[in-house]
């Protein structure tokens, strides 16, 4: 199976923006928690909007990035993350193109 990347931006207010790295952190860790998932990943902040920011998560395949973010909801960093989040911009799974 190949790798699977996640591409998901936010508009973050810059009050929150520490917060939500950190959160983002702990959400990685804990969907690692029972085995790894998430292989790397990186928060990156837009070039010409630093109220933009983005998850670039590398999982193990597709199936366990789609079985894992059904679980959302159940991560206990997800809460106050979403409360400190103002916009999912954009939210996707990739493959490799063949």
């Amino acid at each position: 199976m190949s790798k699977c990347s996640e591409f998901a931006v936010f508009k973050v207010s810059k009050e929150n923006k520490s917060r939500v790295i950190e959160l983002s952190l702990s959400i990685f860790n804990e969907m690692n928690a029972n085995g790894i998932v998430i292989t790397a990943h990186e928060i990156l902040q837009k070039t010409d909007n630093a109220e933009e920011l983005c998850w670039h998560l590398i999982w193990k395949n597709k199936e366990v990035a789609q079985t894992t973010t059904e679980k959302w909801p159940s991560f206990p960093s997800t809460k106050e993350f979403q409360t400190l989040v103002g916009d999912n911009v954009y939210y996707g799974h990739f493959i490799r193109a063949t």
